[in-house]
């Protein structure tokens, strides 16, 4: 996906749905968006006809026929729909899907399968593809019909109904992939997906350390996560924010430099990612208790 971030939008339900908590169409209700975007809600997609492929995270799966796609609240995603391809979407609260789980939407990866399996599918969209025989494809379908059903006649007990039918269409496909939701689960793959997506964000800042305005927006762009989503995972995996991890790789690379080098400041500064070397130099003295000269002298012995 090569969207900027700053053009990437995060929808609500009420800005997608004609309900707050529960709400399934097909193409003709609406057009399907054509362009990288993420929701603060659950998604399912279910392709009936017109073979594409998907756009999630920083994976790019097919998506055929008979395929179901999973998407969890803040992921970047986009399926471009051939003009002459068909499909049902289903967009939900978490709160009507997990009604007895109170998460923030940024840590539903680390939930237990066993407490939640109805996520296993959501968790792990990234390495699989969700491709249903004719017979279990035809049970999708046929809950797909009394969905629909129930949410145009909705009366008491009908949230009900819906999340009785949502959650055996999940049930389906966890029956189905079994032994491969058991696995990736087991080998922690979302682990393995936060992990590239760091890598990621590492990668832009070395690429990037002496632009001063490198930014949190451009550093979550490159690892396909949203800035609120990327400074939650920095806060969880590394205890630290953004700006204190570009600010101690900088301090890294001026550190390198002055001892290795005989750059004069004003060069260490600009490689460095500031704008003069005054600021340079008092973000280092702050940093390390002396001025950058007086570290070069001592560490080199003169």
């Amino acid at each position: 996906m090569t969207a900027t971030q700053s053009r990437i939008p995060t929808y609500g339900m009420q800005q997608r749905s004609d309900r707050m908590d529960f709400y399934i169409r097909d193409k003709s209700a609406r057009p399907a968006l054509t362009s990288p975007h993420r929701h603060e809600y659950f998604q399912i997609q279910i392709n009936l006809g017109g073979d594409t492929v998907q756009h999630i995270g920083g994976a790019v799966r097919p998506f055929a026929s008979n395929t179901l796609a999973f998407i969890l609240p803040h992921r970047l995603h986009v399926i471009p729909h051939p003009e002459d391809g068909n499909f049902v979407l289903i967009n939900f609260a978490q709160a009507f899907l997990l009604p007895h789980v109170q998460c923030d939407p940024m840590d539903l990866e680390d939930i237990a399968i066993s407490l939640a399996p109805e996520l296993a599918p959501f968790r792990f969209q990234e390495h699989l593809d969700f491709v249903l025989g004719d017979d279990d494809f035809s049970h999708v379908l046929a809950l797909l019909m009394q969905m629909r059903e129930a949410d145009q006649s909705r009366q008491l007990g009908s949230g009900s109904i819906l999340r009785g039918y949502l959650l055996q269409l999940i049930g389906t496909v966890c029956n189905v992939f079994e032994d491969e939701l058991l696995t990736l689960a087991a080998n922690k793959a979302e682990r393995r997906g936060r992990r590239d997506a760091l890598a990621r964000v590492m990668d832009c800042i070395r690429q990037r350390i002496a632009d001063p305005g490198l930014s949190l927006t451009e550093a979550a762009a490159a690892a396909f996560l949203s800035p609120n989503y990327l400074t939650h995972l920095l806060r969880k995996e590394t205890g630290s924010t953004f700006s204190e991890l570009v600010s101690e790789r900088r301090m890294r690379l001026a550190r390198t430099q002055l001892i290795n080098s005989d750059k004069p400041l004003s060069h260490i500064a600009e490689v460095c990612g500031f704008t003069d070397e005054a600021y340079f130099s008092r973000r280092f003295r702050k940093t390390h208790g002396l001025p950058p000269g007086q570290f070069r002298r001592e560490q080199r012995g003169g």
